[in-house]
């Protein structure tokens, strides 16, 4: 069995090629689509992947990776609900 920081990467490495694969297949593929499906993967990744006594070093590290991703996937949210908006209610 590899170190949990290595199984964590082949998991997110895996949930990312296989977005990758299904978004070209359904031919849906955006950077913006893309990012927040693998930004959802990293989340579960995460979730299903914590170790249940103590916190490594890295986990506490990918705290900031998250914390980044959140505020981009905000952004995106942003930016799609302005453009939804009509002007003049803005």
């Amino acid at each position: 069995m590899p170190p949990k920081p290595q199984l964590f990467v082949y998991y997110l490495t895996a949930w990312m090629l296989a977005t990758l694969i299904v978004l070209t297949v359904l031919n849906a593929l955006t950077l913006e689509l893309y990012f927040v499906v693998a930004l959802i993967g990293l989340l579960v990744v995460t979730e299903l992947t914590i170790p249940v006594n103590i916190q490594p070093q890295w986990r506490y590290r990918l705290r900031w990776i998250i914390l980044a991703g959140l505020i981009i996937f905000g952004y995106i949210v942003t930016r799609r609900i302005l453009e939804i908006l009509p002007s003049d209610v803005l």
